[in-house]
């Protein structure tokens, strides 16, 4: 494949000189520009009593009702022309040399990504507290540019939107990040087709092994029964590009059991450079013992007494369809939700709004971190600006190099492309509205429809309750979710956000798919044996989050309110007396910004206003409360992640708010270890964080031990990891009392027809109507998978074709 003059003449550095200092092609104004779209902000609340909304007798089950955003939504995304016309503008720089990426070839440069840039915050604030216009609009693009011998991967701003001829331009990324490198970081995938040509060449090598062993071989053929693939990250110590690479069967049938088949031989290579002459195969490595060369591998394989291993194959153990004998009575209909009347919640289609009860927020989307929530309000105070993922490490342990070597950062994948459509009845109830996502890849917008959910849930227990002599009182615990799926290689992760009436808000994930297993061969203490020839890994889901509170304004304060024992002696008693007091203690500075959750869950962690108490003289704030069980990393100093594994240490971390800082981790991370693009130990430097902007970073994650109830996947009852934000002397009072959702029996006082008298509240209820039964079995034939708006080129009359994939 032919080169680019900038190949071998330029540095990679050079091309931003190169870029920076030529003139800026615009493209011609076009006439599809975005345009600003007043907002006429309206009453989400439903009117008129129940019976005239009822009046046909049929139980009214309409979608939320239709209003409009009080503010455009600055953090929604590129428009499909915005990132249209940045596609076109950026083909239109000669200096970037930029191939359609459906012709591109390994020394190619080409888009990744063509994305809203998330506006910094204190350029959106004064637009969403006051009458502020909006920020500028910029698009955040990343360039795979391998156009050299040393490739990179360059993020740039371009901007501001719309493009004209006279004030766009672009500058390369820089400010969010901790490396010094013009917004580029190393490429160790450039080459990823001529790797796997070298690697099959490899395995040509043993094919007679390979056929006596497994009756299969792995050659980069179509007609291939085995598959190899290696580690993630890849090792990157001494200079070199170290890849340990495993044989894995594959499934016998369509059912994605791929990772439950590993076949227990790996071999190294060293992939160093772009130039395939100098890369090198460094040994093989078969039950426990290693081979430095394919001769003296092959001269063990055929001499007597050589042990040959059993295959991992798949079969009714490894495929997700029903099998086995069914319970009694479980073909009959399970309950299942019904939603008596219209939705409770209002949304905003365009802008991704959202309105329930007392809570208001935005949505984002983005290809890295898929759903991220801002400006969340509650009665119309801002409790979080940003409540958002930042990354995903699942990091593995064994005696074999690849669970070894192991350490996959989820958002280098894009939790985005795999946030699929939701399955109604099961993913969300059948009553769930939903909305679409869009992400941008090879020159394509790609959207996934219904790939959001929303919906109410009366939970399975009450808000509050309380029986006396004479009377019982009880309230609903009604709770709205906002959801999405993402299948990220083997594993999909439920995320979920939960509001309560008591003003709470609940963050959780659960995890389910086919685990990433090993070969089961003396590898006892990193698991347990769950098949034949199988081994569950052992590992660590640890996923990082931002919470970016307001409590009150910006001026905020992370306190520790732990329970101590103490002895203690009081006036009133003549011995001393063994008890517990408080101990209050501040975060005051980003040094103490590391914390590790109280082993005796002895600790409350809320951040609170110091500024505006209460009339009680205690701080108002809300308390950080692990709900579920979360987890930080175990293995300590990962050398498979070295620089990058900081945001994943500790439970708790808290920093000072900085434009600068506005993600703990850059989905690139894994290409360079040692300097990865942002290293998070860097944001503590020793700054206040005493009554300043805080951000609160914390982690959920499960210590994941597969046993046989992960076969054929593991199931989201088990493993999930959640967190609550709950209000705490925020309030004068429980709020929930504010629902009318709920009831009072006095059974002691009868009323003129000796019955209980029942208080109610004013909550309407349905007393008869009829219910469409053929909702709750929705026809799941019609489900999608995505849409395709192709950029470049880009046609606005005719921009839609239909795909069964993600991308």
């Amino acid at each position: 494949m032919a080169r680019s003059p900038w190949s071998t003449k330029l540095p990679y550095l050079s091309l931003f000189v190169l870029l920076l200092s030529s003139s800026c092609l615009a493209a011609p104004n076009s006439p599809w520009m975005r345009e600003a779209r007043s907002r006429l902000a309206k009453s989400s609340q439903l009117s008129g009593p129940l019976s005239k909304r009822y009046a046909n007798g049929s139980c009214d089950a309409s979608g939320p009702v239709d209003f409009k955003a009080p503010k455009d939504n600055v953090w929604s995304g590129l428009t499909d022309i915005e990132a249209a016309n940045v596609t076109r503008w950026l083909f239109l720089h000669s200096g970037l040399n930029l191939t359609n990426s459906s012709k591109a070839g390994e020394w190619d440069n080409t888009l990744l990504l063509v994305e809203l840039n998330i506006p910094n915050k204190t350029d959106v604030l004064p637009y969403i507290n006051g009458n502020a216009s909006a920020p500028d609009r910029w698009a955040h693009v990343t360039l795979n540019m391998r156009a050299t011998d040393e490739p990179v991967i360059a993020d740039i701003l371009v901007g501001p939107l719309p493009i004209d001829n006279v004030t766009t331009t672009w500058v390369p990324l820089e400010y969010p990040y901790t490396k010094k490198s013009s917004g580029t970081i190393r490429n160790l995938d450039a080459d990823s087709d001529t790797t796997a040509e070298f690697r099959c060449n490899i395995s040509a090598t043993i094919s007679d092994i390979t056929l006596d062993l497994w009756n299969g071989t792995a050659l980069c053929m179509d007609n291939d029964t085995l598959s190899i693939w290696g580690i993630d990250p890849v090792w990157q110590y001494d200079g070199k590009v170290t890849r340990w690479v495993q044989y894995w069967n594959y499934p016998t049938e369509e059912l994605d059991a791929g990772t439950l088949l590993p076949l227990g031989l790996y071999f190294k290579t060293d992939e160093t450079g772009r130039d395939p002459a100098n890369w090198k195969f460094e040994g093989w490595y078969y039950n426990s013992v290693f081979y430095e060369t394919t001769e003296a591998f092959r001269e063990a394989y055929y001499s007597e007494g050589f042990e040959k291993l059993p295959a991992n194959i798949a079969g009714d153990w490894s495929g997700t369809d029903r099998q086995g004998e069914a319970s009694p009575m479980d073909g009959m209909p399970p309950p299942q939700g019904v939603k008596p009347g219209p939705a409770r919640y209002s949304v905003d289609q365009e802008a991704k709004y959202v309105e329930w009860m007392d809570f208001s927020f935005y949505i984002g989307f983005t290809r890295d971190r898929g759903m991220a929530l801002y400006d969340i309000k509650h009665k119309g105070q801002r409790v979080l600006y940003e409540l958002s993922l930042q990354e995903a490490l699942a990091h593995y342990a064994g005696s074999d190099q690849h669970q070894s070597g192991v350490a996959y950062l989820d958002t280098f994948y894009g939790f985005g492309p795999y946030a699929f459509e939701l399955v109604p009845g099961y993913d969300c109830p059948t009553y769930a509205s939903y909305m679409n996502t869009s992400f941008y890849v090879d020159e394509e917008t790609h959207t996934h429809i219904n790939s959001i959910c929303f919906f109410e849930f009366d939970a399975d227990y009450p808000m509050q309750r309380h029986s006396t002599g004479s009377y019982v009182a009880n309230t609903k615990n009604v709770y709205f979710v906002v959801r999405s799926v993402s299948t990220v290689g083997n594993y999909d992760y439920m995320f979920s956000y939960e509001f309560y009436m008591d003003g709470s808000i609940k963050v959780t994930v659960r995890a389910s798919g086919y685990i990433q297993s090993a070969y089961f061969a003396g590898n006892e203490d990193y698991g347990y044996q769950i098949h034949d020839a199988l081994s569950g890994s052992m590992h660590d889901h640890v996923l990082n989050y931002k919470a970016d509170f307001d409590i009150l304004g910006e001026a905020n304060t992370l306190q520790l309110t732990t329970f101590v024992p103490t002895t203690e002696t009081y006036p009133w008693h003549d011995r001393p007396r063994n008890t517990m007091k408080l101990n209050r203690t501040l975060i005051t500075s980003e040094d103490a910004g590391q914390i590790f959750y109280d082993g005796n869950g002895a600790t409350q962690y809320r951040v609170i206003n110091t500024d505006k108490p209460n009339k009680y003289g205690e701080y108002r704030g809300y308390r950080i409360l692990p709900s579920e069980g979360t987890c930080h990393l175990t293995v300590q100093d990962s050398n498979n992640l070295e620089e990058a594994v900081h945001p994943f240490t500790h439970d708790l971390y808290v920093t000072k708010q900085k434009d600068t800082e506005p993600r703990s981790c850059h989905p690139y991370n894994g290409m360079d270890v040692y300097d990865p693009m942002i290293d998070f130990s860097k944001f503590f430097d020793g700054e206040s964080v005493e009554q300043e902007d805080i951000v609160v970073w914390f982690n959920l994650g499960m210590h994941h031990l597969p046993h046989t109830g992960d076969l054929p996947n593991t199931v989201f009852t088990t493993a999930h990891s959640g967190v609550q934000f709950m209000p705490l002397n925020y309030y004068e009072g429980d709020i929930s009392r504010q629902t009318r959702q709920m009831v009072r029996i006095n059974y002691d006082e009868d009323d003129k027809g000796g019955k209980a008298v029942v208080k109610t509240f004013g909550a309407e209820s349905v007393a008869e109507c009829s219910v469409d039964m053929s909702v709750l079995s929705p026809d799941l034939s019609g489900y999608v998978g995505d849409v395709i708006v192709r950029k470049f080129p880009f046609d606005p009359n005719e921009p839609w074709e239909e795909t069964d994939g993600c991308c």
